[in-house]
């Protein structure tokens, strides 16, 4: 009996190993696969890298960094060729209207973040700094309604259109961080109402993409994750709070959050 129970411990052992180094080698295929054509880098801010520094020269003000994951991911893979377009204040009719164009049928990876500035990102963390908590969760419950009601066919709508242009390529869709680890003592700025209305939304928006993306037979990364730990507050963020000096790269990823953050979440994405 004890040899039987050890023989079946040993084989699920072997089985759980054997499951690992499949799943390892099929990431390890598709980041394989994905450089042996070209990759695209479509979205808004989170995907362009503002917050990160390092802007490229010729990006303007879409704040395009070489620290951003699109450009650590072509790095470390040699994709054959990398088109770099996400640009910050970025919604999703400038993907369609002014991204696209690099995508073909020889493109084997697209990742895309998109959706929040269409839900008012800029607006939502104004409020939320300037003014009072009733006025912070009423203008998040505004966006939410609007994620409910209009963003799946906006995201649709880009979904549709890299799928058409770029029939064989594998889409990894990005979503957004949480703000905030609740419940840290010591750490000034928003009150605790306004952090978990902030999370929650992020929730919100981030269910909504996700349920877009699968539906189109996309992959989607889900930066929480990645970022458990690191959020504000947290002792170690790879977010910016409010900086005066820069109010643009206010609550978006630090360097750190771009590789250890987001482009962990591109890697890992299934």
């Amino acid at each position: 009996m004890r040899r039987s129970r050890l023989s079946v411990h040993v084989a699920s052992l072997l089985l759980a190993v054997g499951t690992a180094l499949t799943g390892a080698a099929t990431a390890q295929a598709a980041d394989t696969a994905a450089a042996a054509g070209g990759y695209v880098a479509l979205g808004d801010s989170y995907s362009s890298g503002l917050g990160a520094g390092s802007y490229l020269s010729n990006s303007g003000d879409c704040k395009r960094s070489s620290k951003a994951y699109p450009a650590l991911w072509a790095a470390a893979n040699s994709p054959s060729s990398f088109d770099f377009t996400a640009c910050s204040g970025a919604k999703t009719g400038d993907v369609t209207a002014s991204q696209l164009g690099p995508l073909s049928s020889s493109t084997a990876l697209v990742s895309v973040s998109i959706g929040g500035n269409d839900a008012g990102f800029a607006d939502i963390m104004t409020t939320c700094v300037l003014q009072g908590d009733s006025a912070c969760v009423s203008r998040i419950n505004t966006a939410k309604a609007f994620v409910d009601s209009t963003l799946p066919g906006r995201l649709d709508t880009v979904y549709n259109a890299i799928r058409s242009r770029a029939p064989a390529a594998r889409v990894v869709v990005l979503g957004y961080p949480r703000f905030y680890k609740l419940g840290a003592s010591g750490c000034v700025g928003l009150s605790e109402t306004k952090r978990r209305a902030l999370n929650d939304a992020a929730d919100h928006i981030d269910a909504a993409i996700e349920k877009r993306a699968r539906d189109h037979g996309f992959a989607f990364g889900d930066v929480r994750t990645t970022f458990a730990g690191h959020e504000l507050c947290s002792g170690s963020p790879w977010m910016h709070s409010v900086n005066w000096l820069s109010i643009s790269e206010s609550y978006h990823p630090t360097a750190a959050g771009q590789s250890g953050g987001y482009l962990a979440a591109l890697n890992s994405a299934g």
